[in-house]
């Protein structure tokens, strides 16, 4: 009953701030359980779980958000941002997950009905769930840089923030993703003997998106690649090793995608808080 009236004042206060207020508190918010749950990537899940009024009312106050009224990079932050803490809410409404599946890790986020495809959430004054923001909301910023941002409950995601991301710093939160990418096992493998490179199966999902970004930035010297392979080789191969870059100036290797681990990113147990 407390928490339930402490989050109710809470919400009725933010009301009543002015919509760029409105925006700074959504962050201040999220930045908090952030701060507090996500440790490299990884969550406090049964602790978030326990603790978690200010996470219900991040999430409450992203039905009322007036999208209307932000600007380019404001919007994807708050989207990002939205993704990430419906991914949370989702995992800790069901945590302890319930095995129902075979094809996916026990614990996994997958093993949630419906998780992504069908569990409606209310962002902005609609109905989306998590598939429809990630396909129809984001695709159109057109910077893939995001979908490596998106934290989905999973192991083979980009590494979940320790923070909220803002309009001020989302430039360089994207470029650190990206970065990210490059040096994350579960996201780009270079093998320098077997001549082959394995990037994370969120590029084949969103493979238009690469290429329609990074394809035509690729060096001239592999213009006989598939698009999908220049648009990797445009977007990482600046933040390689140089051992890694000698594998892909020789033009010969092998692209593969790395099966997505949806092993569930939870740190209970392990470094419990």
């Amino acid at each position: 009953m407390y928490r339930l009236l402490a989050t109710s004042i809470a919400f009725v206060l933010f009301l009543s701030l002015t919509p760029h207020a409105q925006g700074d508190a959504r962050q201040r918010s999220f930045d908090e359980v952030l701060d507090i749950y996500v440790r490299d990537g990884e969550v406090y899940y049964r602790a978030l779980k326990i603790e978690r009024a200010k996470l219900d009312g991040f999430v409450g106050s992203l039905a009322t958000a007036a999208e209307n009224r932000m600007d380019r990079e404001e919007r994807i932050a708050f989207w990002m941002n939205a993704y990430n803490a419906l991914v949370l809410q989702t995992v800790i409404d069901h945590y302890p997950i319930a095995k129902r599946s075979n094809d996916y890790p026990a614990k996994s986020i997958r093993q949630i009905p419906g998780a992504f495809e069908r569990l409606p959430h209310r962002v902005a004054g609609r109905s989306v769930t998590l598939d429809q923001i990630e396909q129809t909301i984001l695709v159109p910023f057109n910077d893939p840089r995001i979908f490596l941002g998106l934290g989905r409950g999973a192991l083979g995601s980009g590494r979940l923030r320790s923070e909220a991301f803002t309009a001020q710093k989302l430039e360089n939160q994207l470029a650190e993703a990206a970065l990210e990418c490059a040096t994350r096992a579960r996201c780009l493998a270079v093998d320098r003997e077997a001549d082959s490179i394995a990037v994370s199966s969120v590029f084949s999902w969103r493979e238009k998106e690469f290429v329609a970004k990074y394809a035509n930035a690729a060096p001239p010297a592999f213009a006989s690649r598939s698009p999908i392979e220049r648009a990797v080789i445009a977007l990482l191969q600046p933040k390689l090793l140089t051992i890694e870059r000698e594998v892909l100036s020789k033009n010969t290797f092998r692209l593969a995608y790395i099966p997505f681990d949806w092993t569930l990113n939870d740190l209970t147990g392990r470094g419990e808080r």
